[in-house]
């Protein structure tokens, strides 16, 4: 039998380890089309696992005292491979079934009660079963005391080293090639095709063999879909990349990405050539702020390049803007330029936004900060330091633009510490809503005269719809006026920096806001007034 030689033992705990690992990723990227990949996502996603593993430990050790026959250990991963392989057939369906559920009876803290129930349901089973693989092989391979030492220390290393390959596998290879349904199916198939190895070494076939094999077959013919918004039937694209779920849908009039199944609009393309009407139109006003009317050229960088909505439009209504973007996902850069019309006279450099400006020396006369959505707001973008650094390549005149991408100005809001942030490294700090979305524009700059600049700029536009915006941008944006005690509190720095709460905060008015209709009719008509 296989068995006599440890070897296939090692093997086992090595793909084992590698499968857990995968499961972990691939539970992100599920996840993350509908919750976000925030670090409160990943902790969900982390400490779930553990308790699973945890538990399988428990189980798998006793289980193996009791009856110590590897027939158990390999039926189990059967199990478990065919648990796995269901998951991009039926994970998206449980997703948006539990959050549905949830939506109706939970009023705070939504997303991480809906993303630990989702984990719950779709990872503690096959990866509890995947924790019961340490304590019996340790069974099956300490044949004495005198190197049982050396033997678990094998097993650990092969589970330790196959958790290694298992991290960068998926996130290099297997989810950028073939996403992350087939990443699911490959790694069920490798866990499926050990335990046929070992059944078959003893020469015989249980009929759980024979099932595992069909309803594997069956997962991948069903479940080899990328597909997460399923209910689309007329996406332009939808793929993944390392670093996003990404969705481009057309219409007659616009052109959409989204990095989110549910809700979002990242990067938008309007085939007349005219405004957005949303908040790239309103970061319109920080090149009239720093004088691109009376300057020769101006230089404008772009945090967060997206598709290049905010590069179009400046390249449209300022003919001498010299333009250059930033944006850490390759993929997306790809999808701007085949339909997003992003000309390839515009450079994209794809790298981290604060990565880049420590790696240059070169002053801007605008920077645009686009780097936040949703809930996912990466921490090393909205600190103390971070904004010093593009202070510190802007122009003396120049202007700093974030798009807050969230409203909220009350005490503990992410807009209160973010603004309260900039506040303590730009004298002037001014704030506009945006009309019909959630999102907030700010503009930040040193102590000249923007605003006068501004004013005059506007007179120079020759864009009936530009020039009347601008106008009202100019009547209606606020001075932004921190309290002394605020701004010693709500500063963000590298080292405290709470984004992921504030921003969950938010996100959960956003979303009660949004059901609260439909709660209504519930709550008065039953399911019944929910059914067309």
């Amino acid at each position: 039998m296989i068995l006599k030689s440890k070897a296939y033992l090692y093997l086992t705990e090595f793909f084992a380890g590698m499968s857990v690992m995968a499961v972990e990723l691939g539970a992100s990227r599920l996840l993350a089309p509908y919750f976000s990949s925030s670090q409160i996502v990943w902790t969900i996603i982390i400490g779930t696992i553990m308790i699973a593993m945890a538990l399988g430990n428990i189980y798998g050790g006793r289980a193996a005292d009791k009856n110590p026959d590897p027939d158990k250990l390999y039926g189990r991963m059967i199990l478990a491979a065919i648990w796995i392989a269901a998951i991009p057939v039926i994970g998206k369906y449980l997703i948006l079934g539990i959050s549905a559920l949830l939506v109706f009876s939970v009023s705070s803290h939504f997303l991480v009660i809906a993303a630990f129930a989702a984990c719950m349901v779709i990872f503690v089973f096959p990866l509890f079963l995947l924790g019961t693989v340490t304590p019996s092989l340790v069974k099956y391979t300490v044949d004495s005391l005198d190197d049982n030492g050396k033997t678990v220390g094998m097993l650990n290393a092969s589970n330790t080293i196959g958790s290694i390959i298992g991290t960068f596998v998926p996130t290099f290879i297997t989810i950028p090639a073939v996403g992350t349904s087939a990443t699911f199916l490959i790694f069920s198939g490798i866990l499926l095709l050990l335990a046929l190895v070992y059944f078959f070494s003893k020469k015989k076939m249980p009929k759980k063999t024979i099932v595992g094999i069909v309803l594997f077959v069956a997962c991948c013919l069903f479940g080899s879909s990328n597909r997460f918004a399923f209910w689309e039937q007329e996406l332009t694209y939808e793929g993944e990349s390392i670093y996003n779920y990404l969705q481009v849908k057309e219409d007659d009039e616009n052109v959409i990405l989204s990095t989110n199944v549910l809700f979002g609009v990242q990067s938008i393309l309007k085939k007349d050539n005219g405004l957005t009407g949303m908040y790239y139109d309103y970061a319109m006003a920080a090149p009239l702020m720093a004088g691109v009317t009376e300057k020769e050229r101006s230089d404008i960088l772009i945090l967060g390049m997206g598709t290049g909505t905010f590069a179009t439009q400046c390249s449209r209504y300022f003919n001498n803007v010299r333009l250059d973007g930033v944006e850490i996902d390759e993929k997306i850069t790809k999808l701007a330029r085949q339909y997003f019309e992003l000309p390839e006279t515009i450079p994209v450099t794809t790298y981290d936004g604060r990565a880049y400006l420590n790696a240059v020396d070169k002053t801007y006369d605008v920077i645009l900060v686009d780097a936040f959505q949703d809930i996912t707001i990466p921490f090393q973008m909205s600190s103390v330091e971070f904004f010093t650094l593009v202070r510190k390549h802007l122009t003396k005149d120049g202007v700093m633009v974030v798009n807050l991408n969230m409203r909220g100005t009350e005490e503990g809001s992410i807009n209160q510490y973010l603004s309260d942030t900039i506040s303590s490294v730009f004298e002037q700090v001014y704030t506009i809503d945006v009309p019909g979305c959630t999102n907030r524009i700010l503009y930040a700059f040193g102590p000249t005269d923007a605003r006068s600049v501004f004013e005059s700029g506007i007179a120079k536009i020759k864009d009936d719809a530009l020039h009347t915006l601008m106008g009202t941008i100019a009547r209606t944006m606020q001075r932004y006026h921190p309290s002394h005690n605020a701004m010693k509190d709500n500063v963000m720095t590298d080292d405290k920096a709470p984004v992921e709460l504030l921003g969950m905060k938010v996100i959960d008015e956003l979303i009660q806001d949004e059901v609260q209709y439909y709660r209504d009719i519930y709550e008065r008509d039953g399911i019944k007034g929910l059914l067309p």
